[in-house]
């Protein structure tokens, strides 16, 4: 803490912008060292003001014409002395100037040593210090908007006030203990479980939340299934917006699955295409029966499935396939998370009312195996989406049948609908957080502080269990300090270093 590190903070490779950052005592005397100001009348730096000159080498050469800020702690990032250098983004001129500020004092920064210093000098929780790393790596935008809620410390406030609740519940059980004559100031049995209740609430709450963001942390998978030449490597070509998949007019020719990450309607996901599915009677060969069964494995674990068929071939009625799919596809899971697509809209448009028969002829396919209905999601998803279908009605029957879309992955109609309908199924029953930060919504830990949660809740469990069961309040107050140091481990008041270290390790080395 005593050392003055420096860093490159922008990525690698070139750019038209390139920072070098300084913090700790000495920031202040290497950016007089190292930088040369362009104006006459210069006589010092004017704090958070950028000022144009130029970068110099060990030996007074120019490296480049820069603008430097020297900002003053302890209101700055770290809470200490920051310096910058702001030059053109070439690689060999940051190098050179990073080489040039190690010789005047500095030494190279570790990994996420910024951050670190920052949580140290008491700027911020651990649980903003995540934040940052979790901010700059975020997969998508409401990804980056939980990430936030966390950075402006909404979560660690939460954490807070649970633990001073704690902390109450310990102070009046300690006083019951050591003055079990003070009547008017005893915590009785209700009042300790009433308590322990409400945090245990809170840190399900948050837990919930944690798992219903995981599309967000993750991404979602969308499987690609149906029967050959059907068109869903075409179709998965054209989500792609690139030719990743072979097209051919040969059945069979996708006879392992492929996988590549696109964005849904902003939702990151794993596109998955499976090899097509035959007939129990078509002759297949070793290579492209395996092919289908890791398919079918990959179909039933994917949060959407787009059941892909050419309309091109039914002429307006069901797909000689669907039935059997259905009765294969119904007993693994929601079928609300399936979309049923009609694949060639452009040669064959669907006639009115399609999607209603396809659905119709998927629910007596359903009844007819003998399936009883699956469980619909939390929460409504819409209407089906494309070209013909039924966009007026709501969705049809249980709420738990699958969707419809019309589309051409040739020309691209309906493929716009097809991800905003995507997107919406695999966000059912999920944290979609569409409002401000500040919404309760929006505190979903991450993966570190989610399994610290999970061990304080079977804390609160066991101990109320031995407050029901008598057990005395000194050994009871045992269980309610290992409650209060989990909580006080997520926002670092109480962390062990080797958790400090991998926490921090994982950061970029300029954070």
């Amino acid at each position: 803490m005593q050392d003055t590190i420096a860093a490159i903070a922008t990525p690698p490779g070139s750019g038209g912008i390139g920072v070098i950052r300084v913090s700790g005592p000495l920031a202040r005397s290497i950016l007089g060292a190292r930088f040369a100001p362009a104006s006459p009348v210069f006589r010092d730096f004017r704090p958070w003001t950028l000022h144009r000159g130029a970068a110099l080498d060990q030996e007074g050469g120019r490296i480049d014409d820069v603008l430097a800020v020297f900002m003053p702690g302890p209101r700055t990032f770290t809470g200490e002395d920051v310096a910058e250098w702001h030059c053109h983004g070439g690689p060999a001129l940051l190098e050179a100037l990073l080489e040039s500020i190690l010789a005047a004092g500095a030494r190279p920064a570790e990994r996420g040593e910024f951050t670190r210093r920052a949580f140290l000098n008491g700027r911020m929780d651990l649980t903003q210090a995540e934040a940052v790393a979790e901010v700059i790596a975020a997969p998508s935008r409401e990804g980056a908007r939980l990430a936030a809620a966390r950075l402006h410390g909404l979560l660690g406030a939460r954490m807070t006030a649970l633990r001073d609740t704690l902390e109450n519940l310990r102070a009046r059980m300690c006083l019951a203990v050591d003055f079990p004559e003070e009547e008017a100031e005893c915590l009785s049995p209700a009042d300790l479980l009433a308590g322990v209740a409400a945090v245990d609430e809170a840190a399900a709450g948050l837990l919930a939340a944690f798992d219903r963001a995981r599309c967000w942390r993750e991404g979602v998978t969308a499987a690609l299934a149906g029967p050959v030449n059907a068109g869903k490597s075409s179709l998965m070509n054209a989500l792609l917006g690139r030719e990743r998949a072979i097209v051919t007019d040969h059945p069979g020719t996708t006879r392992d699955f492929l996988e590549e990450s696109v964005r849904l309607d902003g939702l990151p996901a794993r596109l998955i295409d499976t090899a097509g599915l035959r007939g129990a009677d078509a002759a297949l060969d070793p290579a492209e029966r395996q092919g289908i069964r890791l398919g079918q494995e990959k179909t039933a674990e994917a949060d959407v499935i787009f059941l892909v068929f050419d309309g091109s071939r039914n002429e307006g009625g069901v797909p000689p396939e669907l039935p059997g799919l259905a009765a294969d596809l119904a007993g693994k899971g929601r079928d609300d998370r399936i979309i049923l697509v009609w694949n060639k809209r452009d040669l064959a448009p669907p006639p009115e009312g399609w999607a209603a028969v396809w659905r119709n002829a998927w629910r007596n396919a359903v009844r007819a195996a003998g399936i009883p209905p699956s469980a619909p999601a939390e929460q409504g998803v819409g209407q089906s989406a494309g070209q013909g279908a039924d966009r007026g009605k709501d969705h049809p029957g249980e709420g738990n049948e699958p969707w419809t879309a019309a589309v051409s992955a040739r020309s691209g109609e309906g493929l716009d609908d097809l991800a905003r309908l995507a997107r919406r199924v695999a966000l059912a029953g999920r944290l979609t957080p569409a409002g401000s930060v500040d919404g309760e919504e929006t505190l979903a830990p991450n993966l570190r502080q989610a399994v610290v949660l999970r061990r304080l809740r079977q804390d609160l469990t066991s101990l109320a269990a031995d407050v029901r069961d008598g057990v005395p309040y000194d050994l009871c107050a045992v269980r309610l300090e290992v409650a209060v140091a989990a909580l006080a481990e997520i926002t670092g008041l109480d962390t062990p270093d080797e958790v400090l270290n991998r926490i921090f390790a994982s950061f970029c080395i300029g954070k």
